[in-house]
C-alpha cells in the first residue's frame, strides 16, 4: 500500500507541472495589458514607460516568458501565486477569503445530490424496467441535461417571485443557501442516481446476495445491508470527484445568486483582465482536484485491497517493478 501511494504521489508531479504551465500560458496569451490597465485604474491616467516598467517589476512580470514561469512556479510551490492586478493583494489571500463560501455551497449541493440520488437510484434498480424505473430514468436524463443557470432562473421565478418563500440573491442564512444548492446539485444528483441504479443492479446479481436470500433473510435486509451498502462504494467515489468539480464549476451559480465564492471572484477577474487571479484559480482548482482524486484513489484501495493486489499482479505479469 505504501509503495502504491508513493508511486501515485510521484505521478502527480508531472501532472501538476503540466497544469501550472497551462494556467500560466493561458494568462500570458490573453489579450490586453493588465499592468497598464491596473495603473490607469488606480492612478486615473495612462502610465509613462518608466512607470509601466516599475509597475511590471512590482508585480514580477518584467522578465522573459520562461523566467516569469519559473519564478511563478517557484512561488506557487511556496504558496505565493502573485498579486492581483485589481486589488494589489496576494492572489492566494483572495482565493482563501472566498473559499469558505464556495465550500459551503459545494458541500450543500453534494448533500442535495446524494439525498436525491441514493433513494431514486435504489427504487429504479428494485423496479427495473417497470413504470417507476422508466419515469425515474427519464427524470434523471432531463435533470442531467438541464443547464444549471436555466434551473437557477426557474427556481428564482418559482420560490422568490411567485411564492415569495426564499430570497433571490445574497449570502446569509440557510434560506439563502437552498436555491443555489438545488441549482448546483440537481444535475449531479441525476448522474449519481444512474450510477446508483447500475451499481445496485450489479451487486444484486452477486452470489453472496443470492446466498443471503437463500438463507431466508428479509428482502429489506438483503437490499439494505448487502445491496445498497456495497453499491455506495462506487457512488461515494464518484461523489468525491464530483465535489472537486463543483468547486470549480460553481461560478455561474455564484454569479446568478450573488454568492461571494471563488467562482464569482474569477468572473470578476475575467471582466477586469486580472490574469494573475485567473492563473492562480486554475492552478488552485487543479491542485484541489488532483489531491481529492489521489485521496479517493488511496481510500478505494484501502477499502478494497483486491484492487491493489490485481494491479500488482498486472505489473508483475508485464515485468514492471
Amino acid at each position: 500500500m505504501l509503495a502504491y501511494a508513493g508511486r501515485r504521489v510521484l505521478y502527480l508531479v508531472p501532472t501538476w507541472l503540466g497544469l501550472s504551465l497551462l494556467a500560466f500560458v493561458i494568462g500570458d496569451l490573453a489579450p490586453g495589458d493588465p499592468v497598464r490597465a491596473y495603473f490607469q485604474r488606480t492612478q486615473g491616467r495612462p502610465p509613462t514607460e518608466a512607470e509601466l516598467a516599475q509597475t511590471r517589476v512590482e508585480f514580477g512580470v518584467d522578465g522573459s516568458l520562461p523566467e516569469r514561469y519559473l519564478d511563478w512556479v517557484g512561488g506557487a510551490v511556496q504558496g505565493d501565486l502573485g498579486k492581483s492586478f485589481s486589488t494589489g493583494r496576494p492572489v492566494l489571500d483572495e482565493l482563501l477569503s472566498r473559499l469558505p463560501a464556495t465550500l459551503e455551497l459545494a458541500g450543500a449541493a453534494m448533500l442535495v445530490a446524494l439525498a436525491i440520488a441514493v433513494p431514486v437510484g435504489t427504487v429504479a434498480a428494485l423496479y427495473r424496467n417497470r413504470l417507476a424505473d422508466q419515469v425515474l430514468r427519464i427524470a434523471s436524463l432531463l435533470g442531467a441535461s438541464l443547464p444549471g443557470f436555466f434551473l437557477a432562473y426557474l427556481l428564482i421565478m418559482l420560490f422568490s417571485l411567485q411564492l415569495g418563500l426564499l430570497p433571490a440573491l445574497g449570502y446569509g442564512d440557510l434560506r439563502h443557501l437552498i436555491m443555489p444548492a438545488l441549482a448546483l446539485g440537481l444535475a449531479e444528483s441525476a448522474v449519481l442516481a444512474r450510477l446508483m441504479r447500475s451499481s445496485l443492479l450489479e451487486v444484486l446479481g452477486e452470489n453472496y446476495v443470492r446466498t443471503a436470500r437463500a438463507k431466508g433473510l428479509p428482502e429489506w435486509q438483503v437490499v439494505g445491508r448487502h445491496g445498497v451498502g456495497n453499491s455506495l462504494n462506487a457512488v461515494m467515489t464518484e461523489a468525491a470527484l464530483a465535489f472537486a468539480t463543483l468547486l470549480a464549476l460553481s461560478a455561474i451559480i455564484e454569479q446568478i445568486f450573488v454568492w461571494p465564492g471563488i467562482g464569482r471572484l474569477v468572473l470578476e477577474a475575467i471582466s477586469q483582465r486580472d490574469y494573475s487571479v485567473i492563473q492562480g484559480f486554475v492552478l488552485f482548482a487543479g491542485t484541489v482536484f488532483v489531491l481529492i482524486n489521489l485521496a479517493v484513489d488511496l481510500a478505494y484501495r484501502w477499502l478494497d485491497p483486491r484492487v491493489t493486489l490485481q494491479s500488482e499482479r498486472a505489473r508483475t505479469a508485464v515485468g514492471m517493478p
